[in-house]
């Protein structure tokens, strides 16, 4: 247990830290997830950069490795650029 003030402000301040590091990881997931589900091209496209922007931040908060960011939006990309277009008769 921590003894002196500075420690117990340092407790609750990497508490909060962490509490709002894993709030940001799980929503950049969950839009992953979301991305994963989807069939047509040019909603993938769309939600595309959202993602990108999200694990850009992550990775420059030190939340993710850069390089698990880089690898993440390189096989998401590739995922959509996979996909099919939606073809309007």
């Amino acid at each position: 247990m921590a003894n002196n003030l500075s420690a117990k402000k340092r407790i609750r301040s990497n508490h909060a830290k962490h509490l709002r590091n894993r709030y940001q990881l799980k929503t950049c997931k969950t839009f992953i997830k979301k991305l994963k589900k989807l069939n047509e091209k040019t909603t993938a496209e769309a939600l595309l950069p959202d993602i990108f922007s999200m694990l850009d931040k992550l990775a420059a908060r030190n939340v993710i490795h850069k390089n698990k960011s880089a690898n993440r939006k390189a096989k998401l990309s590739k995922y959509v650029s996979g996909l099919t277009s939606a073809v309007v008769a």
